[in-house]
C-alpha cells in the first residue's frame, strides 16, 4: 500500500507538505494496475447526485464507467433545484448514485418527475449515522462522507452495485475499491498524525453550517455553526450572540468559511468576535481550486487547515 506523500526538508520555510500531487500521481498508477477496461464507447452510463460522491464513483469505476454528476463543484446540493436539463441527464444512466439520509431533499421530485428508469442506489444504506440536534429537533445527520472510515463503507456499497450492472467487470471494480479504502486508511493514519499534538481543550472550530459532525467525531474536534444541518437553515440573532459570546469567553480562533456558503454571516461573527477568519473549508462539494478537486485533496486540505488554526486557540 502507498503513503500520503512525504516531507521536503529542503523547501523554504522549514518541512512542507506536498503529498497531494504525489498521491494522486501514485494512486493513478497503483488504480491502473487494477485490470483491464473497457473502451469508452461500451462504458456503463451512471449518474451521481453531487460532485464528492460523483470522484468516489469515478475512482471505483475508473474507464469502466461514464459519470454524470449534476450538484458540481463549489454548489450546495441542500439548496439546489433541479431542472428539465437534469431529468435529461439522468434518463439515460443505468445508476444514480445518492448520499441519502435526507441530503438530498429534491430527490423524491425529480424521481418522480424523470419517471427514472434505472437503479436508484443509496450509498449509505447499511450504515449507521450519527444524530443531532437541529432547531430544538433530533435529526439525522447526513453528512457521512466527511469520515474517511465510512466512505470506506460507502465504497463497498458502490463496487457491489457496478458489479451487478456489469458483472464482467466485478474483479476490476473490487481490486480499485481496495486501493482506494487502502488511500483512505493512509488518509486516516496522516490525519490522526496531524492532529496529534493539538490538546483536547483547542480542538474547537467555527464553521459556516452544521457540516462536520462525523469529521469531528472521528477526530475528537468539536464544531461550532450558526447554521443548521442545512444550508436552507437561518441562523436566528440568539444563535449568533450566543456564538460570538462563546469564542470571546473561550478564545476561539479557528474559524472558517465554506466552499459552498455566503460568507458574510461567517465575517460578521468573526468582525464582532474580534477574531479573523483563518480561510476556506470545503465542505458538500468539491471545487474548482486545486487545492480541492478530489475527495482526498478536499479531506487534506480541511485537515491541514483546522490543525493550523486550532494551535493558536486558548
Amino acid at each position: 500500500m502507498f503513503g500520503l506523500g512525504k516531507w521536503d526538508s529542503n523547501a523554504s520555510g522549514g518541512k512542507s507538505w506536498f503529498g497531494a500531487g504525489l498521491l494522486a500521481t501514485m494512486f493513478a498508477l497503483t488504480l491502473a494496475l487494477a485490470g483491464p477496461a473497457r473502451a469508452q464507447d461500451t462504458r456503463l452510463p451512471v449518474g451521481a447526485s453531487f460532485s464528492i460522491l460523483a470522484d468516489i464513483v469515478k475512482v471505483v469505476g475508473g474507464d469502466r464507467v461514464d459519470v454524470t454528476t449534476l450538484v458540481g463543484p463549489d454548489q450546495d446540493t441542500h439548496v439546489y433545484e433541479p431542472t428539465p436539463a437534469d431529468v435529461a441527464k439522468i434518463s439515460g444512466t443505468k445508476l444514480f448514485f445518492v448520499n441519502g439520509l435526507g441530503f438530498e431533499g429534491w430527490l423524491p421530485r425529480l424521481m418522480k418527475s424523470s419517471h427514472y428508469p434505472g437503479t436508484l442506489v443509496t450509498v449509505t444504506k447499511g450504515l449507521k449515522p450519527r444524530t443531532m440536534v437541529d432547531d430544538g429537533k433530533t435529526v439525522t445527520d447526513p453528512h457521512m462522507f466527511q469520515d474517511p472510515e465510512r466512505v470506506k463503507a460507502m465504497v463497498v456499497n458502490i463496487a457491489a452495485a457496478l458489479s451487478q450492472a456489469d458483472p464482467a467487470g466485478s474483479t476490476y471494480y473490487a481490486e480499485r475499491a481496495k486501493n482506494y479504502q487502502g488511500a483512505l486508511d493512509d488518509l486516516i493514519i496522516w490525519a490522526n498524525k496531524q492532529l496529534a499534538p493539538i490538546p483536547p481543550a483547542r480542538r474547537v472550530v467555527l464553521t459556516s453550517h452544521d457540516a462536520f459532525g462525523y469529521l469531528g467525531q472521528r477526530f475528537g474536534i468539536k464544531f461550532l455553526a450558526p447554521e443548521g444541518v442545512s444550508t436552507e437553515s437561518e441562523a436566528s440573532a440568539k444563535d449568533v450572540a450566543n456564538l460570538i459570546r462563546v469564542i470571546r469567553r473561550t478564545g476561539i480562533k479557528a474559524v472558517f468559511m465554506e466552499n459552498i456558503s455566503n460568507p458574510r454571516l461567517v465575517q460578521r461573527i468573526a468582525k464582532d468576535a474580534k477574531v479573523t477568519v483563518d480561510g476556506k473549508l470545503y465542505s458538500d462539494a468539491l471545487s474548482q481550486n486545486p487545492e480541492a478537486t478530489t475527495y482526498l485533496q478536499l479531506f487534506q486540505h480541511n485537515i491541514r487547515a483546522v490543525a493550523a488554526a486550532m494551535k493558536d486557540n486558548r
